[in-house]
């Protein structure tokens, strides 16, 4: 079995320098780093974790924390966070968020407290007071995403400019009966934070600044099914809408759908915009708010590794985008079919 002085001789470094260099930590140049890489690789070393643990006081893993119910969005958040991670010698551990208080509560007086992870990431989740004091007692570096509670520390887009533009592009292509499916404020979730209420927000304040005092609104969950139903109400309905903005893509999803059953043309009859950046959206020409998913997950990867000392910290917001597809046109003018 190879071992790491082996490496050491092989790199032309010190067994220091490897530890460093394969752990991540410590000051080493990255062309040395990728030489004892290299030398590992090639000697097919792999340093022990129980080992290092002992020797460090680290388990070279992070944790993350995520509710399961939207298997793309999290999926490429994750993958994101794990391309950060994962070069710098650091597993990951899932902890699935459920709505289950039974399984919510293992998680949290089992699951997180076995000291098996260095941090934790926590993305996208509605935690009460209780759950938030007991992830402070855990003592651990934590980083949130998109998280709506003032008491961890997290990256955030800005949702209500998030609103706002996806509205404005609908208001500049001459819309103004437009309607927005998104989902009301969670008990226990900050107003501030929370992200459908913000995005909410943005699109009230854009209607306002066009002159529109009630602008329309329509509640469902985040999935695809509850937009339909959400949907389906609004365009059969007296008064039907020129233009949906949904609170994310799978939303949009759900209206494109019901568009299609009812017979209306999208965009000629119907403008639809989402939320997201779905992997899916330039096959249904849906014209969307893209916030990077993938990005999002290394930049919560590289501040959980900040966190740990591995690297330095760099603050920057969170970007978001307007792409513009054909799921969006100006309204029929009257009389025109």
């Amino acid at each position: 079995m190879t071992g790491i002085d082996e490496v050491a001789r092989a790199a032309g470094v010190s067994t220091t320098t490897v530890s460093r260099a394969l752990s991540g930590r410590g000051r080493v140049s990255e062309r040395t780093r990728e030489r004892v890489r290299r030398a590992a690789d090639e000697l097919g070393y792999v340093g022990s974790a129980a080992a290092a643990s002992l020797a460090s006081g680290r388990t070279e893993n992070v944790g993350v924390v995520a509710p399961l119910r939207g298997p793309w969005f999290f999926a490429t958040v994750l993958d994101g966070i794990a391309s950060r991670l994962t070069p710098r010698g650091y597993d990951l551990t899932l902890y699935h968020l459920g709505d289950d208080p039974e399984q919510r509560r293992g998680v949290f007086e089992r699951s997180l407290r076995r000291q098996r992870v260095d941090g934790l990431i926590v993305l996208s989740v509605h935690l009460d007071d209780d759950e938030i004091a007991r992830l402070g007692a855990l003592g651990l570096p934590i980083v949130g995403l998109g998280v709506p509670r003032p008491e961890l520390p997290a990256l955030r887009v800005d949702d209500t400019a998030v609103g706002r533009l996806a509205t404005a592009h609908l208001l500049a292509l001459g819309h103004r009966d437009i309607a927005h499916i998104g989902q009301t404020l969670p008990p226990g979730a900050s107003p501030e934070l929370d992200i459908p209420s913000r995005r909410r927000r943005g699109f009230e304040a854009a209607m306002g600044d066009a002159g529109i005092a009630r602008p329309r609104f329509a509640e469902a969950d985040f999935t695809v099914a509850g937009a339909r139903a959400a949907a389906r109400e609004l365009l059969t309905g007296p008064d039907r809408p020129t233009a949906i903005f949904a609170a994310s893509d799978e939303m949009a999803y759900g209206v494109l759908a019901v568009a299609g059953e009812l017979g209306l043309s999208v965009p000629r009859d119907l403008s639809v915009v989402g939320v997201d950046g779905h992997d899916l959206g330039e096959l249904f020409g849906l014209t969307t708010i893209d916030q990077f998913p993938h990005g999002q997950g290394a930049r919560a990867g590289d501040a959980i590794l900040a966190a740990l000392g591995v690297t330095e910290a760099a603050a920057a917001p969170l970007p978001f985008e307007l792409v513009v597809r054909t799921s969006t046109a100006p309204p029929p003018r009257p009389g025109h079919p």
